[in-house]
């Protein structure tokens, strides 16, 4: 299974301490060598640790055409317009990429699609966590990740954490 992810859900991850759910439903992680760059400048040195781990494989794109349109005609940014072109070129079964922008090109480009939260609804269905909502929670507060209400109470009632 081939999945390309953006810098995002990968930093995310990291900061709550729950990168390693995609190691274990994936194997291996490929990022375009923008997210490489971006995850090395981070600020937090947790962010930058995840290029040494050896399931995450960086990649060039073979053509940055499509990456430049999406960052000139639709306003995306680097890494997610780069995880994009690079998700089609490998022909990715999956694009790991969170923001609304990003996920709409991608959906249009006929990506098949996963965020955070579909991660841990994954991992809980596989038993990799108990629940998904202290991560949700820790994703929140730590990170910073924006989840609106009406997301969150989704996710729980998916994860059957609603009573």
């Amino acid at each position: 299974m081939i999945v390309v992810s953006d810098t995002s859900a990968l930093s995310n991850l990291a900061v709550v301490e729950h990168l390693w759910l995609l190691e274990a439903i994936y194997q291996t992680v490929i990022i375009p060598d923008v997210v490489a760059s971006e995850l090395a400048a981070a600020s937090n040195p947790v962010i930058p640790a995840i290029l040494k781990m050896d399931w995450v494989q960086t990649r060039s794109l073979s053509q940055s055409q499509l990456a430049n349109q999406l960052q000139q005609d639709r306003g995306l940014d680097a890494g997610e317009a780069n995880a994009i072109a690079l998700a089609l070129e490998l022909q990715a079964d999956d694009l790991l990429i969170d923001e609304r922008l990003g996920r709409q090109e991608a959906a249009r480009l006929g990506l098949s699609i996963i965020g955070i939260l579909g991660i841990l609804l994954i991992a809980k269905k596989r038993s990799l966590i108990s629940k998904v909502q202290p991560v949700m929670d820790a994703l929140s507060n730590q990170a910073g990740f924006r989840i609106s209400r009406q997301l969150y109470q989704r996710v729980l009632t998916l994860a059957k954490e609603l009573s």
